[in-house]
C-alpha cells in the first residue's frame, strides 16, 4: 500500500516539461492563414472581413499562450526567472520581421498591440505597479503623443492590474472610439487579456495540462 501511495504522489507532481507554449511552427501557420485571408470590405455586408477576423483570432491565440505562462507562475509551477525565460522565447517569435509585404502592415499592427501584453506580463512578474486604472488611463492618453515608452509603461501597469484580477478596459475604449490612439489599441489588447484570464480560470488544474 505504501508503494502505491508513493506512485500516486509522484504522478501528481507538476510536469513542467509537458507544458507547450508558442512555437515558430504555430506562428508560421498563422502567417500562412493570414496570407490567404481577404481584407477587402464588402459594402453589401455588415460582417467583418475575413482577414480582420483572422487577425483578431491570431492575437487572441498569442494572448492566451502568453497568459498560460503567467497562470503557471501564479500557481507556483514556474519561478519568476522561469516565467521570464518562457515569455522571452514567445516574444522573440512574435516580434520577428515578416518577409511578406502583402500582410506586413497587418502583422506590424498586431505586433504594436501586443507590446502591451509582453510589457504587462513583465510588470506583473516584477510585482510593482500602480493600480488606479482611471488615473492611469488619463495619464497614458496624455503621454502617448509625447513619450511612447512612458505610455507603454502606464499600459503595463494597467495590464498587470488586470492579470491580478482588476477589470478593464471596455468602458475606456468606448469613451475614445472615434479617435483611438496607440494607447487605446493597448487598452483593447488589455481588454482581450481580461477575457483570456477569465477563460483560463480552470487552466492548470491537472499537472501538465496545456489547453
Amino acid at each position: 500500500m505504501a508503494k502505491k501511495k508513493g506512485k500516486s504522489a509522484k504522478e501528481e507532481e507538476p510536469m513542467k516539461l509537458f507544458y507547450i507554449f508558442y512555437n515558430q511552427e504555430r506562428w508560421d501557420n498563422w502567417i500562412g492563414t493570414l496570407k490567404e485571408s481577404n481584407f477587402e470590405i464588402d459594402p453589401e455586408s455588415e460582417d467583418m472581413p475575413e482577414g480582420f477576423r483572422t487577425l483578431y483570432n491570431f492575437a487572441m491565440d498569442i494572448t492566451l499562450s502568453v497568459l498560460k505562462i503567467i497562470k503557471l507562475f501564479k500557481n507556483d509551477r514556474f519561478t519568476k526567472d522561469e516565467a521570464l525565460e518562457k515569455l522571452n522565447e514567445v516574444e522573440a517569435i512574435v516580434m520577428c520581421d515578416v518577409p511578406h509585404p502583402e500582410i506586413e502592415e497587418y502583422v506590424e499592427s498586431l505586433q504594436l498591440s501586443l507590446l502591451a501584453l509582453f510589457a504587462s506580463c513583465r510588470t506583473y512578474l516584477e510585482g510593482e505597479y500602480k493600480t488606479d486604472i482611471k488615473a492611469l488611463v488619463k495619464e497614458g492618453r496624455a503621454a502617448v503623443g509625447e513619450d511612447m515608452e512612458k505610455a507603454l509603461e502606464i499600459a503595463a501597469d494597467i495590464g498587470a492590474s488586470v492579470i491580478d484580477g482588476a477589470t478593464c478596459c471596455g468602458k475606456y475604449v468606448k469613451d475614445n472610439i472615434e479617435s483611438p490612439s496607440l494607447f487605446d489599441e493597448w487598452l483593447i489588447e488589455i481588454e482581450g487579456m481580461n477575457e483570456a484570464m477569465s477563460s483560463l480560470k480552470n487552466f492548470d488544474e491537472v499537472a501538465g495540462e496545456t489547453s
